[in-house]
């Protein structure tokens, strides 16, 4: 079957292997194809994809939840979504949460996902109590930071280049409201961003909308989002009726033109200075999750998202460069989230680092991996990195500048023979 990724960018042509049970799962992983896992295909871009690949969402049970500590058992296929509509209205919320609830946990895993809160709670990975995974031989492992620490530190991030992962225990945290109290606040440049930033530091949730297009002394002028949640009793949660887009939007619609008046219109429609607002889960933590196949807008070519974080002592200037060299370009996006981030962990591949990250939905389309390149090079010299996660084309020399850990990664999967069975085509292009 045709295989993609949420970028709609590649597409290939794949053998989907599906198991009942581990001793399936091992026979499969006892043939000669090189595979990796594949969840939900929300990643954006080759970090699921192979000729071969095996899939995990139908393995989506909840198994135990201890509600004195709030300690969540589920398999790996369990979507955040599921999570929320039952465990919302009893109290609970996940930890941390990335900006779609159509992931699964396994997946967050390989990622170690991120959220808004990253300057509070970290990583995804550190709501994660252990989880049991499947290596390269069968062997099924149960695995925490004390337990097989290597192997934590290897998969979470590891992007199922180091086992199929079965199920998980995680941790959610208490809530008496389905409601975010939020505070917006609208900035007129770069510095007045930072500045706003820092100045609601303590705030356990923070993002901003950034306009990528403005120029002059406008750039870096965005839309600052921060708050907490409520604490009304209010916990009757329902996912919103997605609004579904039913087609692939002709190439044309998203253009320099298109994208400069969306800015306009949604910067143009805060409040000046300082504004407080009342805002559901969904519309705080997952808004583009309101809309059905919202990737189909870039058109039948796909897209790809540029997610990058510079240190916090070379954010200012880094972006400042980053933002006018897009600017130039006219390659805009309407999607561009700028985020403030805590200290670093310990897991070997884990994107995040204390600064700043900046993500970007750009179409594809000629000249786009050019501008790439040179954003590249910008992030290189700020000393940052690149998001595995998002990605579809960085190179393996700019992809090991970024990951200081890179060989100790490579030699855990060579010494396990990890490598000689899990594999995608991200992977193979960046060398891990």
């Amino acid at each position: 079957m045709h295989l993609g990724s949420w970028g709609m960018y590649p597409k290939i042509k794949s053998i989907v292997w599906q198991f009942k049970n581990k001793k399936i799962l091992k026979t499969i992983l006892h043939n000669k194809h090189k595979m990796i896992a594949f969840g939900n295909g929300r990643s954006y871009g080759d970090s699921a994809l192979n000729s071969n690949v095996i899939r995990t969402k139908q393995h989506d049970y909840f198994l135990d939840f201890d509600d004195s500590i709030g300690l969540l058992s589920v398999e790996s296929g369990m979507l955040l979504s599921d999570i929320l509509e039952v465990f919302v209205p009893k109290g609970w919320f996940l930890k941390v949460t990335p900006g779609t609830k159509f992931i699964t946990v396994g997946g967050a895993i390989a990622s170690d996902i991120h959220g808004k809160n990253h300057h509070i709670e970290g990583c995804f990975s550190e709501c994660v109590k252990e989880f049991e995974i499947m290596l390269a031989n069968g062997k099924v492992v149960s695995c925490s930071k004390e337990e097989e620490p290597e192997l934590f530190k290897a998969t979470c991030g590891g992007m199922g280049l180091t086992g199929i992962i079965l199920n998980a225990k995680i941790y959610l945290k208490k809530i008496n409201s389905k409601y975010i109290n939020q505070v917006t606040i609208k900035t007129k440049n770069l510095k007045e961003t930072f500045e706003a930033f820092e100045a609601y530091s303590d705030q356990p949730y923070s993002v901003a909308w950034i306009d990528c297009l403005a120029k002059r002394d406008k750039i870096g002028k965005c839309i600052l989002m921060v708050g907490n949640f409520g604490d009304d009793g209010k916990l009757d949660y329902k996912s919103k009726k997605q609004k579904n887009i039913p087609f692939n939007f002709p190439r044309f619609t998203l253009n320099n033109w298109t994208v400069r008046t969306f800015n306009w219109f949604y910067y143009g429609r805060a409040k000046e200075g300082i504004s407080k607002q009342k805002v559901d889960i969904d519309t705080f933590f997952y808004p583009l999750d309101a809309i059905g196949h919202w990737n189909r807008i870039y058109g039948k070519n796909g897209f790809t998202q540029y997610q990058f974080i510079l240190p916090k002592e070379k954010s200012y200037e880094g972006l400042e460069e980053i933002l006018t060299t897009i600017s130039k370009s006219g390659k805009g996006s309407f999607l561009a989230v700028l985020k403030l981030y805590g200290k670093a962990n310990d897991n070997w591949l884990s994107f995040p680092m204390e600064g700043y990250s900046l993500a970007l939905d750009f179409k594809i389309e000629k000249g786009l991996f050019e501008l790439l390149d040179k954003l590249d090079e910008i992030v290189v010299k700020y000393m940052g990195r690149i998001y595995l996660t998002k990605d579809v084309r960085v190179s393996k020399e700019i992809f090991e500048q970024g990951y200081p850990n890179i060989s100790a990664f490579r030699e855990y999967r060579k010494k396990h023979k990890m490598d000689e069975k899990f594999e995608s085509l991200q992977s193979r292009r960046v060398g891990i």
